[in-house]
């Protein structure tokens, strides 16, 4: 045995090191003592300890979006990696890049039913884009570098190490990552250049085009957002981005429609079902952008650019892929479009953006604003205003009614500020994933919007908040209600409000006073602004408690499986339509 050998946990701290780690989120337990006991021995490395393992995971997540790197997880086994499960699925659906370190009883104890074990890597198969049972401690440090480059590589997503407890204290000799090569996954990131001049091709024919881009800008780095930027700008093409997207492109931009599909603009899915020519950009046709399938966008000629050939015709079929890195697809399509042979029809991109026009004039997100009660509108309308001088913002947000109406009416410049679950709709992803942004960016200003049913889902993370001193700010919309749930029972069950109604609901304020924080309330509208600067100017963590409307709807709406052109109004709604039995105002 070599003198210079190493442990298989200092191998994995050694390797966690040389591939820029910084910091990792994580909850000890047996099988991971010999873990826990070289963290204490280094200070390379933070460890942010969380009360529950799911944090953990949606930290790591808040982490890897906010930095571009990817984030790491640490758990024990058993019931340690599968309260990670939600968090990884979460992280898979919205191709957020993870490592998470689980541990495992010994090797030969796998299969016995033995304390704490479970079928780590069976039960993870589906939910991560790769993972490893590390049986070998001289395969380890390989293995985790190739768990990196599988992460971040790619459509981006978790990657799972299980790492038995003898395999930690085995012996081997250290391998750097510049002696690994992954020999079976390298995708391409240069697109097909012939493909990419046949798609300028037909966006320069196009009479109604609309450009829509999704989080794969976000993915391939800020470079790639400043390039969609300059394709809009320099096409004179309308944009549209979804929940995923938003600060791909500057929401200030003249160009930009607001966010697409069930609780989009108005004008967004009108221009989206009305387009001859849709260039998709790193997006993947989600059922909640696309309605009713038959009815999707019927008359367009349809390119998808993705650096996952998987999603290309896998919900929608479309006449161009291109498979590539959406950086690199910009790149080649702005050189060609600038090449000269290449020009919009002004007369007909004239009268497109005349109908767009139009579309924006029925001003789809407003709300009552004369109402004396709080609209959750209105209170996320004061944030956005109260805090878009400052340098650094950055937004998480539980998921219902209040991520929507944060989506419509808190406003992305940059790319990276806005932290959602996505895909996989997590309640309680919002406070630890702003527990991860805000260790990234210890000087911003962090917020979590945030319900009062979903923030109960990971309340305990305020204790981590406190233990590290982070001012994360959570902005409760309290409505009462588990309010998306409550909006779909009022239009499409006959409002019978089965379960939804959230009864014996903490005392917010003295909830966050009990964990050492700060805790405020807003129930009058005229007290709103002086709250939200308290909570800005306040450094240590706080809830804000805000009494909203409890029977307000998140508007406009696409009800499943209707089409972009069948959205639905609120009652009030002036426009010339007719309204439904329920109360509301169809097209």
């Amino acid at each position: 045995m070599s003198k210079n050998q190493l442990s298989g946990s200092q191998i994995l701290l050694k390797a966690l090191s040389d591939q820029g780690v910084d910091v990792v989120f994580g909850y000890p337990g047996g099988a991971v003592l010999p873990i826990y006991d070289e963290l204490f021995k280094q200070n390379k490395i933070r460890h942010i300890l969380v009360r529950q393992e799911g944090g953990a995971v949606h930290a790591a997540e808040g982490y890897a979006r906010s930095t571009g790197k990817v984030g790491v997880v640490l758990v024990t086994s058993g019931p340690g990696a599968t309260n990670a499960v939600t968090g990884l699925l979460d992280a898979m659906m919205d191709s957020v890049p993870l490592v998470c370190i689980c541990g495992q009883v010994p090797t030969h104890l796998i299969g016995n039913d033995a304390f704490q074990e479970a079928d780590t890597t069976g039960i993870t198969r589906p939910c991560t884009k790769h993972n490893y049972l590390a049986k070998d401690v001289d395969q380890l440090a390989r293995q985790i570098h190739e768990a990196f480059h599988v992460a971040k590589s790619g459509r981006p997503g978790p990657v799972v190490i299980d790492l038995p407890k003898d395999v930690m204290m085995a012996q081997a000799d250290y391998l750097p990552p510049a002696k690994v090569k992954h020999k079976s996954y390298n995708p391409p990131v240069k697109g097909d250049l012939g493909k990419i001049r046949e798609a300028v091709k037909i966006m320069a024919a196009a009479k109604k085009p609309l450009i829509y881009a999704g989080g794969g800008v976000i993915n391939s780095g800020t470079a790639a957002s400043q390039l969609l930027t300059q394709l809009v700008q320099t096409t004179d093409f309308p944009c549209t981005l979804t929940l995923m997207g938003l600060g791909a492109l500057p929401a200030s931009d003249k160009h930009f429609l607001g966010m697409v599909g069930m609780h989009g603009t108005y004008e967004s899915n009108m221009a989206m079902h009305d387009c001859d020519v849709m260039v998709c950009i790193g997006a993947r046709f989600d059922d909640r952008v696309t309605g009713r399938i038959d009815a999707f966008a019927p008359n367009s000629t349809k390119i998808h650019i993705d650096i996952d050939p998987s999603s290309i015709n896998k919900n929608v079929r479309v006449d161009l892929g291109i498979v590539g890195d959406v950086g690199h697809v910009l790149e080649d399509m702005i050189k060609l479009w600038k090449s000269g042979q290449n020009r919009a029809d002004e007369k007909a991109m004239k009268s497109w953006w005349k109908t767009i026009d139009k579309w924006r004039e029925r001003k789809s997100l407003s709300y009552d604003r004369e109402a004396s009660i709080i609209k959750p509108q209105y209170a996320i309308e004061r944030l956005y205003e109260l805090t878009k001088k400052r340098d650094e913002v950055y937004i998480t947000t539980e998921v219902g009614q209040h991520q929507m109406w944060a989506a419509q009416h808190f406003h992305f410049d940059r790319p990276s500020r806005w932290m959602t679950s996505g895909g996989l709709g997590t309640m309680g992803y919002g406070l630890p994933s702003a527990m991860g942004v805000q260790i990234a960016h210890p000087k911003a200003l962090v917020v979590d919007i945030a319900g009062e049913a979903s923030i109960l889902m990971n309340i305990q993370e305020m204790s981590t908040l406190v233990q590290y001193n982070l001012p994360v700010k959570v902005f409760i919309l309290n409505n009462q209600y588990m309010g998306m749930v409550r909006q779909w029972q009022e239009l499409l069950h006959g409002g019978r409000y089965s379960e939804s109604y959230m009864e014996a609901l903490p005392d917010f304020v003295k909830l966050a006073e009990a964990f050492g924080g700060v805790g405020l309330r807003a129930t009058k509208k005229e007290h709103l602004d002086d709250v939200i600067n308290e909570m800005v100017a306040c450094d240590r963590p706080v809830i804000v408690d805000i009494a909203v409307d409890p029977k307000e709807n998140c508007y406009p709406m696409i009800p499943s499986g209707a089409a972009h052109n069948e959205m639905i109004f609120g009652p009030g709604d002036d426009a010339d339509t007719s309204v439904s039995d329920e109360g509301m105002v169809l097209v």
